[in-house]
């Protein structure tokens, strides 16, 4: 899962998260006050709630709920309804022990997550969230202790902004020959040019996403999913070849319909042999799309492959996309409010106002360098 902007405020998910009334499948725990008789939903109406709750989501909480009740139950805790104390000994815990995977323990933003989840989890068995003040209060004072001490995990992990430059470099590595490469260059360019989250660019199908131009260009229409409104974003040719998003997608719908897959997912996953959509098992049973449609984790693992080839260091993922393409306009000089509605952004986006801020941080767009250059202007004509 990315945990940039696509992380999801667990609370909103918690707010909608169905509650089966007593007697269906799923039965509400008894609570000390009356319960309310129109607490619950019916079946088809809990499926249509769950259907708006991304599946990166859903899988991220259900996992950091489980751990939860994992951990009470060698600690010889409730889990549900969990005390307050026990939320927070439970982040005490986290920030002392490792991880098995990283070797260190939870950053704070994913400690916040795991907090989110348990008050989801409550909500969504019908039962009131533990009050997580002293919880948080470890939590800010972990963030103090890491902050300190240097440690990069004080701060949100970002992904690293994957402007032109940068896709230039990663492109020149491909073997665009094959159907990998035009997969891996078609992702990219087209992640950049209309600046996608993964989970807004593995969706994209051929031709019903995509409308081609009499000028050559073409309309792309994405589902912004942060916004929950569908957006039509023109793409056109660019003047460097290597570097149209417009051709890429081409050369890889060509590739597509040279196997009889003309029609379906755009981005297909492969095998460890250049297969494309092969069968996926785990445990004897079918994974993954059956269509062969790669998921945003696949995406993320493309552009960090792809990248990490140059040498450059940084945080890889499909995300890198969507940032920079914010950062390849400012050096543009485009608009912030032209960047913002062709990236799906609303016009007070704090998460775009954010990416400005850093990217503006150094070279040409810091202030103090504007501020120099109008004063080192401004003494050349008084002299």
């Amino acid at each position: 899962m990315n945990h940039d902007e696509e992380t999801v405020d667990a609370e909103v998910v918690a707010d909608i998260v169905p509650v089966r009334r007593p007697g269906s499948a799923v039965a509400v725990v008894a609570q000390e006050e009356e319960p309310d008789p129109d607490a619950w939903l019916p079946p088809e109406a809990e499926e249509d709630v769950r259907a708006g709750i991304p599946k990166s989501t859903e899988r991220a909480y259900n996992t950091d709920m489980r751990l939860f009740a994992e951990w009470c139950t060698v600690a010889g805790r409730r889990s549900m309804p969990a005390a307050q104390q026990s939320v927070t000994a439970y982040m005490s815990y986290l920030k002392r022990t490792p991880r098995e995977r990283t070797k260190v323990p939870y950053s704070p933003s994913s400690m916040r997550r795991i907090l989110a989840a348990i008050r989801a989890a409550h909500r969504a068995a019908g039962l009131q969230p533990p009050d997580t003040m002293g919880a948080n209060k470890v939590i800010r004072g972990y963030e103090a202790e890491l902050s300190n001490a240097k440690d990069p995990r004080a701060k949100p992990r970002k992904a690293t902004p994957a402007d032109r430059d940068v896709l230039e470099d990663a492109l020149g590595h491909l073997d665009r020959a094959t159907f990998p490469g035009k997969r891996d260059a078609a992702l990219m360019l087209l992640g950049h040019a209309i600046a996608s989250r993964g989970s807004e660019l593995v969706p994209l199908d051929w031709p019903s996403s995509f409308t081609m131009q009499p000028d050559g260009g073409m309309v792309v229409k994405v589902y912004r999913v942060k916004r929950k409104m569908w957006q039509d974003v023109t793409v056109p040719l660019d003047p460097d070849p290597a570097l149209c998003a417009v051709r890429a997608v081409q050369d890889l719908v060509a590739a597509l319909e040279g196997v009889g897959r003309g029609q379906g997912p755009l981005f297909l996953r492969t095998g460890p042999h250049g297969e494309i959509a092969p069968e996926m098992t785990r445990g004897g049973k079918p994974i993954g799309d059956p269509a062969g449609r790669m998921t945003s984790e696949a995406a993320s693992d493309v552009v960090d492959r792809s990248v990490r080839r140059t040498g450059r260091a940084g945080v890889w993922r499909s995300h890198s996309l969507r940032r920079g393409f914010v950062k390849s306009s400012r050096q543009s000089k485009v608009d912030i409010v032209r960047i913002g509605r062709h990236g799906g952004w609303g016009d007070k986006s704090k998460a775009l106002i954010g990416y400005v801020d850093e990217d503006d941080a150094a070279g040409e767009m810091n202030p103090l360098t504007q501020i120099g250059k109008a004063a080192a202007g401004g003494g050349e004509e008084q002299g």
